[in-house]
Formats: structure tokens, C-alpha cells, sequence
């Protein structure tokens, strides 16, 4: 075995300047390939989380077109329901910087019903309830702006206008809120406003209203019944509604960013597409070169199949040695980056690089694989050996655009050259 990994080893620094481009292409289009398939994975997993005894109530139209909070009690109303909140989302940006983080305007009590799983001291809750300007912040975004009890936080919506004509809003913060598992812990990044001050404080036109309303469930096997019911209750009314799973509710506000999947895996496509060429090309190149030394291990008696492993080996390694580096380049980027941005490389992406590495080897690996099992040693040492038709494809598919180019520029091409 360990004569099988010399002979791959030198056919992989034979030519060591492509060699190392071809490794660094590679460990870039694989860093690119890491990142984009986390981001792909936190959007595709961004609500799994969530419980699944919530469903939220918004207008039939928009989750941006409020509703009158005197729906709340009919919807309490229903059959099946056991708890009902309203939120707002408030917009608001912080510090010189404009630092910006999810805001919700809500009833402290409601909250603590419909989110069981936000944890917080008794006197915290108690405060948020009794304060008119008061907010309770996540953990992770306190500790991000070095936040204390009792600090005040002014925030610049681009939302909301005061009564007095201005954006910049005061919120006293009471408490520090963390989440009841791991999974909860991680989004502890967000802010909620105490209800009484947002609506008192903004223009009268806006008061009285709700972004959404928050509903519980008892049974969660119910939960379609019920959210029939609640929008039969305002249906062919002003104020028709919408109801979903909470799950669904947030997958829809993610895409109305765009369909975040098709655009990562588009990229990544084109990335992958491009690092097959180049990978191809410096493949077929490096066993092209070396076609006499293949017929003499053939002379030394390795067989057409060893032969071809060989080749599919060397391939195998490039493409996993430059996998690996761009993986773990791209598991650094993200440990570094803000909480904020709270993508990993978990196993799915791990398994999306794995499978990316098999069948690139497959795909650049496999045609000068085959070249090298067909090998004749009298015509390989003589000088005739030729491409596969794969092969040839692959080198006409590169080489077609420069001799366009090269017309293009004013020197048509000599027939010998079309053909060389």
C-alpha cells in the first residue's frame, strides 16, 4: 500500500507550481462552496426550531399590514386556544454605527404566556410589566453592546414617528433574558419593547394596532382546525387574516429576502462548474505528460486496472486535500464572524462537501483514468498514444473560446493550428 501512496504522491509533484495553483483553486471554490451551503442550512433550518404549538394571525395580504387589536379577544374566543399575544415589529437602529437587531413591541404579560421558553428572573418580568418604557434584551446581544440593567438604549426607527415628529425612542432596560435550552440559547439576539410606551408614544393615526397576533394552542394536532376557524371568523371583512404555523410564518418572512436556496445553490453551481474545467484540464495535462512513465510501470508489471486506480487516486487526493483546506478556511471565516451571523459548518455541509469531492473525482478523474488502462506500451513509448474522446472534448471546450478570440483580434487561425 504504501508503494501505491509514493507513486501518487510524486505524480502530484511532478509539476509542483500547478499542482499548488490547482490546490489553491480548489481550497478557495470549497471555502466559497462551505460558506454558502451554511447559509443555505440556516435559512433552510432558521424555523425548526420553533414550537409547535404556535400559530401566528396576520392580514391576508402582508405581514406588513396591521391589524386592530380588538380581534385579539374573538381570537381568544376559538376553541382549542390557550393563549394569545400581539407583536410589532419596531425597526430600530442603535448607536453611531447603526447597528441593527430584530425589535418587537409586546405585552410583557402575553409574551411570557405564548414564549414559555425565554427564561428570566421573577423581578425582571415583574419590572418589564410595571414599566412603561421598559425592554428586556437577549443574553447574546447584551453581552455584544456591553449592556447592563438599568441602562438606558435609544433606538432611531425607520418606522415609527413619535407624536412629536421624531424617531428616536428611549427604552430603560429591565431585564436580561437567556433561552431554556441550547437551542434557544443560540438566539437569544433580540430585543422586546414594553407595548404601552410605543403605542402611547406614536402618532395617533397608528395607535390601537398589531403587526401580528401570537396563538397558542392546546393540542397541536389541532392547529389547522383551528386556524381555519380564526380566519372564518373575519373572512370577507376589512380586516381579513391569514393564519400559520409559526414555522411557516417565518420561512415566508425569510423569502421575502428572495428564495435564499436557488440563489446559494445557483453560486454555487457556477463555482463548482468552473473548478471542473480547471481541475479537468490539469489532470488531462499531468497524465498526458507522463504517458511513457505509465507504459514503463506497465512494462514493470502493473496491471491496465492498477494503472487506472492510480490515476483515479492521484485525482482522489487533489480534490480532498484541496476540499479539506477550503473547509476548514471557511470553518474559521465563521467562527469569526458576529453572532449575528450564527452559521456553522454543520453536518450537512460537511456531507454536501464530501459528495462534491466524489464526483468532481469522478468527473476529471475518470477520462485520462481510462486513457491510462487503454495504454499501449509499444505506442505510448513510441510516441502515439492519444486523447480519450472525453478528453478531446474537454480540451476543444477550453480551447474554442481562445481561438475565437484569437479571430477575433485579426489573425484567423492557420488550419494547423485549429487542429494542434
Amino acid at each position: 500500500m504504501l508503494k501505491y501512496v509514493g507513486l501518487v504522491l510524486s505524480g502530484l509533484t511532478r509539476k509542483k507550481l500547478r499542482t499548488t495553483l490547482t490546490f489553491l483553486s480548489l481550497a478557495a471554490a470549497f471555502t466559497l462552496l462551505g460558506l454558502l451551503q451554511a447559509v443555505n442550512s440556516l435559512f433552510s433550518g432558521a424555523a425548526d426550531f420553533l414550537g409547535a404549538n404556535r400559530l401566528i394571525t396576520q392580514a391576508s395580504t402582508s405581514f406588513t399590514q396591521a391589524l386592530p387589536m380588538r380581534l385579539m379577544p374573538q381570537i381568544e374566543a376559538v376553541p382549542g386556544v390557550t393563549a394569545v399575544s400581539h407583536s410589532q415589529f419596531f425597526g430600530g437602529q442603535y448607536g453611531e454605527g447603526r447597528s441593527f437587531f430584530p425589535q418587537f413591541a409586546v405585552n410583557p404579560r402575553r409574551l411570557r404566556e405564548t414564549y414559555p421558553e425565554w427564561v428570566m428572573p421573577e423581578d425582571a418580568w415583574r419590572n418589564f410589566t410595571s414599566t412603561q418604557d421598559g425592554a428586556i434584551a437577549g443574553r447574546l446581544l447584551a453581552e455584544q453592546n456591553g449592556w447592563k440593567v438599568g441602562d438606558i438604549i435609544p433606538l432611531n426607527s425607520f418606522i415609527w414617528t413619535k407624536a412629536d415628529g421624531s424617531r428616536l425612542w428611549e427604552w430603560r432596560l429591565v431585564g436580561i433574558f437567556d433561552g431554556k435550552d441550547a437551542e434557544w440559547q443560540k438566539r437569544a439576539n433580540l430585543m422586546y419593547l414594553n407595548y404601552g410606551q410605543f403605542d402611547e408614544g406614536r402618532v395617533p393615526g397608528a395607535r390601537g394596532l398589531a403587526g401580528v397576533f401570537v396563538v397558542q394552542v392546546a393540542d397541536p394536532g389541532e392547529s389547522e382546525r383551528i386556524a381555519s376557524t380564526i380566519d372564518a371568523k373575519f373572512a370577507n371583512s376589512s380586516e381579513e387574516t391569514k393564519t400559520q404555523s409559526e414555522q411557516e410564518f417565518q420561512l415566508g418572512f425569510i423569502r421575502q429576502l428572495g428564495d435564499i436556496g436557488l440563489i446559494v445553490n445557483l453560486i454555487t453551481g457556477a463555482v463548482f462548474f468552473s473548478i471542473l474545467f480547471l481541475t479537468g484540464v490539469a489532470m488531462s495535462q499531468a497524465v498526458r505528460e507522463r504517458i511513457p512513465e505509465l507504459a514503463v510501470l506497465k512494462c514493470l508489471g502493473f496491471k491496465d486496472k492498477q494503472v487506472m486506480w492510480l490515476v483515479l487516486a492521484e485525482s482522489f487526493a487533489l480534490c480532498l486535500f484541496g476540499a479539506l483546506a477550503g473547509m476548514l478556511t471557511a470553518s474559521v471565516v465563521m467562527k469569526g464572524l458576529p453572532p449575528e451571523f450564527p452559521i456553522t459548518a454543520n453536518a450537512f455541509v460537511w456531507g454536501v462537501a464530501g459528495v462534491s469531492v466524489l464526483v468532481l473525482t469522478v468527473l476529471v478523474g475518470l477520462p485520462p483514468a481510462l486513457t491510462a488502462q487503454r495504454l499501449k506500451i509499444v505506442d505510448a513509448l513510441a510516441g502515439r498514444a492519444g486523447d480519450s474522446p472525453l478528453e478531446l472534448a474537454l480540451r476543444k471546450a477550453i480551447e474554442w473560446p481562445a481561438m475565437g478570440w484569437r479571430w477575433v483580434m485579426g489573425r484567423p487561425l492557420r488550419p494547423a493550428e485549429a487542429d494542434a
